[in-house]
C-alpha cells in the first residue's frame, strides 16, 4: 500500500469489516477475556472506536508545528484492567463509525506535500503522515484479527 488513494479506500471500508465481525461474536464470549491480560473482543472493538480522535489531533499537531515531535501513545492501566469493559458497546461502533467518515474526508483534502510530511517519532525510524495512516489502518486490521481468533476460538476454558 503505498498510495493514498488506496490507504483512503482502505480507511474508509475498515470498519464494514469490523463492525459486522464484531457482532458476529457471541454474546456469551463477547467480554470474555482469553487470560486476564489479554483483551476481549469487546475490549478490542472499543479501543478502535476511539483510536481516530488520536491520530486525527496528530495529523494536525504534525501539519500545524515546524518539528512534530509525535509520543507513542500508550494504553491506560484503566484500560488495562477493564475500564472499557464498561463503555457502551453499540455508543462506540456509532462514534467509529462517525470519526472514520470525519477522518477520511480530512484525508481527501490532504495535499501530496502534507502526506509527505515528516515527523520525528519516539519509536519509529522515520514517520510521516503517509505512514502515520497506513499505521492506523494496519493496527486496526491487527485488533481485527485479535477478535476473530476470540470468535472463532474453540477451547475456551
Amino acid at each position: 500500500m503505498s498510495d493514498t488513494t488506496t490507504l483512503i479506500s482502505a480507511l474508509a471500508t475498515a470498519p464494514g469489516v469490523i463492525i459486522p465481525l464484531i457482532r458476529e461474536v457471541p454474546p456469551q464470549i463477547l467480554k470474555r477475556r482469553p487470560s486476564p491480560e489479554k483483551w476481549s473482543a469487546y475490549e478490542n472493538a472499543v479501543h478502535l472506536s476511539q483510536s481516530d480522535v488520536a491520530f486525527r489531533a496528530r495529523l494536525d499537531h504534525i501539519l500545524s508545528t515546524p518539528e512534530p515531535f509525535i509520543e507513542v501513545i500508550e494504553n491506560s492501566a484503566e484500560d488495562e484492567a477493564g475500564a472499557m469493559l464498561e463503555i457502551d458497546l453499540d455508543e462506540s461502533l456509532e462514534r467509529y463509525v462517525r470519526e472514520r467518515a470525519a477522518l477520511v474526508t480530512r484525508l481527501k483534502q490532504l495535499s501530496p506535500d502534507e502526506w509527505q510530511k515528516t515527523a520525528v517519532h519516539e519509536a519509529f525510524d522515520h514517520y510521516s503522515v503517509f505512514i502515520m495512516f497506513r499505521h492506523l489502518y494496519v493496527h486496526e486490521m491487527h485488533h481485527a484479527y485479535l477478535i476473530e481468533q476470540l470468535l472463532l476460538k474453540n477451547d475456551w476454558d
